[in-house]
């Protein structure tokens, strides 16, 4: 979007990271927020940060895993601001690396349910209402640099769940009108309450300024950790190198 002044946005898992660091990036641009968080007393802190800052902002508790609470967190930012134009699906927790022979499926399932089936339900609850209301509207989803090669070894639930989500923003992409934007945004190693432990990573107010003047020129991929570029191509190379050698093309192929 060019511009986010008077929209409603409606940022998940912002209680504190990269999701309340955005939600003030939004909030620069004069939009009005609805902040949600499973988290209800550092969700409450946030908003109260945003509102004595001088911007307009609501919360509303709510866990991604639950279809229904994204049902009521849309029906609440509508009661509140009368209509709702952006949705950031940016909640999301990892853990700790471990083989994946010896790993416990239900540890993976539990990252599925909140990084991948969490994007769904709000792509679903909330791409219905955009769809249905017609205009502009957007839905940017929180993949990593994990959507694009395998940044942390061992760690198989989480690049799982940010390979897919890197499909469905693209196929999510392909099949919306115009006027529906979608975005992936691919933060690298930033520090939030995910990473405070490694003690490292860019600064999530500067990751955050670097989303908002992607999300301004209206980019797809929204990038910002430069190395990951020399990852990326080691992959695609890897992979063109095998189809040169066992199907490299041909004429009419």
């Amino acid at each position: 979007m060019k511009s986010y002044n008077d929209k409603v946005v409606v940022v998940t898992g912002s209680a504190g990271g990269i999701g309340l660091a955005l939600a003030r990036q939004f909030a620069g641009q004069g939009a009005r927020l609805i902040l949600a968080d499973v988290d209800e007393q550092r969700l409450a802190t946030a908003v109260a940060s945003l509102s004595d800052a001088g911007h307009a902002a609501q919360g509303r508790t709510c866990d991604v895993t639950r279809r229904a609470d994204l049902d009521a967190l849309l029906a609440f930012a509508l009661q509140c601001y009368g209509t709702v134009d952006v949705l950031v699906n940016n909640a999301g927790i990892g853990a700790m690396p471990a083989p994946l022979i010896d790993m416990d499926l239900e540890d993976f399932r539990r990252i599925l349910e909140v990084n991948l089936y969490g994007v769904l339900h709000g792509v679903q609850v909330f791409g219905r209402h955009f769809l249905e209301r017609g205009g502009p509207c957007a839905i940017y989803n929180l993949g990593s640099e994990n959507s694009i090669y395998p940044c942390v070894p061992s760690s198989h639930p989480y690049v799982s769940s940010k390979h897919a989500v890197l499909a469905i923003t693209e196929l999510l992409a392909e099949e919306t009108p115009e006027e529906f934007e979608v975005a992936l945004i691919m933060p690298g190693l930033v520090y939030s309450e995910m990473t405070k432990d490694l003690f490292q990573g860019m600064d999530t107010d500067q990751f955050a300024a670097k989303v908002m003047e992607q999300l301004l020129a209206g980019e797809f991929y929204v990038v910002s950790h430069a190395f990951n570029r020399v990852r990326l191509d080691e992959r695609h190379a890897a992979i063109g190198a095998a189809y040169d050698r066992y199907a490299p093309r041909y004429a009419g192929d």
